[in-house]
């Protein structure tokens, strides 16, 4: 059997790992358009900020590691052109050399592609978008012969680089047309305190204004932002991203509303090609909606359920709370589920409880602020939680995540069983605190 696998990212390099985990003699063949695989995006800002200390550190395997470990072959800086899903074929080509590999099973993991606004001088030499390694490397040598940044969009990314550059010694400028940063996982009031961290730091903000034009002749001399203009050497565009489909469409899967449509198998509607990854659709676990997912934790749960499948073992995939967590400098942030904005939109009836408490006990030296902020729906059950603070923010976040699947109530996280010690957390969980504000209010 002959597995041919589509796109090299976390998605498509876990299925590939999870199909020989269980078994060894399936042939896999992995296509990707980039010369380095193996590596996390999200690690970029890091690298740009002088945390990592090269690109180099945050490549985890090779394509060599793959074929002599695992057996699994890579094939680099090969682009996948076309589908024959009736004869299963994959025309690639390498190099302006034309390959065709037959399949037996196909898994499209395609990603996705920044979305670039459609304004004048997106294509000014200094403007970047932050998707793969190349745009690291890129970035980090531009930068250089910079002295101004402007990051357009202001969610995880965009703040993690404009943090990185004012590490660098940059004037760092962000431009979000939402009224906050963070509109993603973070309500108003938690995004505040934020924002304050980072203006703090130097960073400055616009809200509520889309960009309107870069300007420059050959290269970024300025941004246009309501009418105005502002120095910048350089421009980050860090506004969002949109699945590639179109290679799905020429094999000829169904397109759901936003990406392509996948069963909890993780199979399309052609029942021997899979999907997974930024390129496909998901089911909102609260609002039973469709949505996109595009997190690395995301692409990896996929891939293991479709190497499962794959190989005969039964896998399903689950409804998402897009549970997500950066680090900021010093600063942690984390959200899953709905936030109070949200569910507002969605007419979804809420209770907030919200406190700020000590990640350590009071006493104790190091303690830091913790904000945890709690979503509950009007059935006493927990719908979404927001965590800012300078620790043991990832773990909470996850608990909460646990506690939406599970369906536990305002009085099940206000009276669960925590574990104590002075050194590492207050003797009152801050979980439990931030749901006893919210039972006061039912």
């Amino acid at each position: 059997m002959k597995v041919v696998i589509i796109g090299g990212g976390a998605a498509g390099l876990t299925t590939a790992s999870t199909i020989r985990k269980y078994n060894k003699d399936i042939e896999i063949y992995v296509i990707t358009k980039e010369k380095d695989i193996a590596y996390s995006p999200c690690a970029i800002p890091y690298v740009i900020e002088g945390k990592i200390k090269s690109f180099d550190d945050i490549i985890m395997h090779t394509p060599k590691y793959y074929k002599e470990k695992k057996n699994i072959n890579i094939l680099t800086e090969t682009e996948a052109v076309d589908i024959d899903s009736k004869e299963q074929k994959v025309k690639c080509v390498k190099d302006g050399e034309e390959i065709i590999l037959d399949y037996d099973y196909l898994v499209l993991a395609t990603g996705s592609t920044p979305f670039i606004p459609p304004i004048d001088g997106v294509n000014l030499e200094g403007v970047f978008t932050v998707k793969n390694i190349e745009d690291g490397r890129k970035i980090l040598e531009y930068m250089k012969k910079c002295k101004r940044v402007a990051v357009i969009g202001a969610g995880a990314i965009g703040l993690e680089m404009a943090y990185a550059f004012k590490k660098r010694g940059l004037d760092v400028l962000v431009v979000e047309m939402a009224p906050q940063i963070l509109p993603r996982f973070l309500d108003p009031d938690m995004a505040e305190i934020v924002q304050k961290y980072l203006e703090d730091e130097g960073i400055k903000f616009i809200l509520s204004k889309p960009l309107e034009k870069i300007i420059g002749k050959e290269r970024v001399e300025g941004i246009c932002v309501d009418k105005v203009v502002y120095d910048v050497d350089m421009v980050i565009l860090s506004t969002g991203v949109r699945p590639n489909i179109e290679l799905a469409k020429k094999a000829g899967v169904n397109i759901g509303k936003y990406a392509i449509k996948v069963n909890e198998k993780m199979q399309t509607s052609i029942n021997n090609i899979y999907a997974v990854g930024d390129c496909v659709e998901v089911i909102d676990f609260i609002t039973k909606e469709k949505t996109l997912s595009p997190f690395g934790s995301t692409a990896v749960r996929q891939g293991k359920v479709a190497g499962l499948n794959i190989v005969g073992r039964e896998a399903k995939f689950t409804p998402v709370l897009n549970s997500a967590v950066s680090k900021i400098g010093k600063l942690e942030i984390a959200g899953t589920g709905l936030t109070a904005f949200s569910a507002n939109l969605k007419r979804i009836p809420v209770v907030v409880g919200k406190i700020k408490a000590l990640s350590r006990a009071r006493y104790y030296p190091g303690g830091k602020d913790l904000y945890i902020k709690l979503i509950f729906g009007d059935n006493r059950k927990i719908l979404g939680g927001q965590i800012v603070g300078y620790e043991r923010v990832s773990e909470r976040i996850d608990l909460i995540s646990l506690a939406i699947r599970n369906g536990l109530t305002v009085e099940d996280l206000y009276l669960g069983e925590y574990c104590y010690c002075p050194a590492t957390k207050m003797v009152n969980e801050p979980i439990s605190l931030a749901a006893e504000d919210a039972l006061t209010k039912f």
